[in-house]
């Protein structure tokens, strides 16, 4: 997670910002020690809408996809019942709701609590609506980029993409917004590129996270890493831990660096406690375990009872995944770092 800076606010708000900032971190760890003990989930992502203007190869979402979209108020009921410490707004692609605005005014309560991340590939997103969305209460903008330059319009289908989120993002750098983090889904085809892709988000002011590509959406195992490369992808997530030392930029610790490589290497990873650590609530307000097992449970007590109870899958290892299975003192402490990013 990126968190929102310190410097423009203390500057405006002074001591209150300092109160308010410190109120909110006692807010959020308080939650994330109570969630830990009710075996409550610590992160829950709102597919607000399954509809996407992208049709990206390594997803199976695109195009007109919904039949019911809940309203703001069955999302917010969801969001009383899991009381999560930390909530994505996503989809799809969420910037195609008109009411998603209202939806993180509805989920974002006084006490600063959910930490709310905002998923877009920011084909929509523009300086204005960044800064209206945060006004709603996003603290972190979370935005697809799989290739360091035009490859990825072709990859995520949207021409003019990589040229667009590069003006967006140096419009808000510019101003001292900082809470983007871009977000890269490692695969085959563009491990290669990593160190480039890290780069790039230093020169752009931002942070990059990696994620591990799983075949569970597409079926396609073709842009899994083969284990013959794993060595290079070794080499070059030692490259990027040692450019990280120098620069901060990368927000993916070792450890999950570590696993991503077992996951290419076995193609599992057991252990997945989706329905627990981590759920999503869906279009309709139904709940899935996690994006990659679509489900339309009507409660968060039948998801655990009908797959989390019984759940064996160990066939992804995506960054909600790996950071809310985290031991709990480290998963709570990034959580209340975030913010001070």
């Amino acid at each position: 997670m990126h968190g929102i800076g310190y410097t423009p606010y203390i500057s405006l708000n002074g001591g209150r910002w300092i109160m308010n900032s410190l109120t909110r971190l006692i807010s959020l760890a308080r939650r994330g020690v109570i969630n830990y003990f009710q075996h409550r989930p610590f992160c829950v992502s709102f597919e607000i809408t399954h509809d996407c203007n992208a049709r990206c190869r390594h997803c199976h979402r695109g195009g007109k996809a919904d039949t019911h979209r809940a309203r703001p108020e069955e999302f917010a009921a969801r969001f009383h019942e899991l009381k999560p410490l930390s909530v994505q707004i996503s989809g799809g692609e969420p910037l195609l709701r008109k009411d998603v605005d209202l939806i993180i005014e509805m989920l974002k309560q006084p006490d600063g609590t959910p930490y709310i991340i905002f998923v877009t590939n920011g084909a929509l997103l523009t300086r204005d609506r960044y800064l209206e969305l945060r006004k709603a209460g996003v603290d972190e903008f979370s935005v697809s980029l799989d290739y360091p330059d035009e490859r990825h319009d072709e990859f995520r289908r949207i021409p003019g993409l990589f040229r667009h989120l590069e003006t967006v993002i140096a419009q808000l750098t510019a101003e001292n917004e900082r809470a983007v983090t871009l977000n890269c889904v490692v695969q085959h085809d563009n491990y290669r590129e990593l160190i480039s892709l890290a780069e790039l988000a230093r020169r752009w002011g931002v942070s990059i996270n990696f994620s591990p590509y799983t075949w569970l959406r597409t079926h396609d195992k073709n842009y899994m890493i083969p284990p013959g490369e794993l060595p290079e992808f070794e080499r070059i997530i030692g490259e990027l831990n040692e450019f990280n030392h120098g620069n901060k930029t990368v927000r993916t610790s070792d450890s999950m660096f570590r696993e991503m490589v077992e996951f290419f290497r076995n193609e599992s990873i057991p252990g997945c406690r989706a329905g627990e650590r981590f759920l999503v609530v869906n279009p309709d307000a139904t709940f899935s375990p996690c994006g990659l097992i679509m489900t339309d449970y009507s409660s968060w007590k039948e998801l655990k009872e009908g797959f989390t109870s019984t759940n064996t899958c160990t066939f992804c290892h995506t960054a909600i995944r790996g950071n809310t299975e985290k031991p709990p003192l480290k998963l709570i402490a990034g959580a209340v770092r975030s913010l001070q990013a």
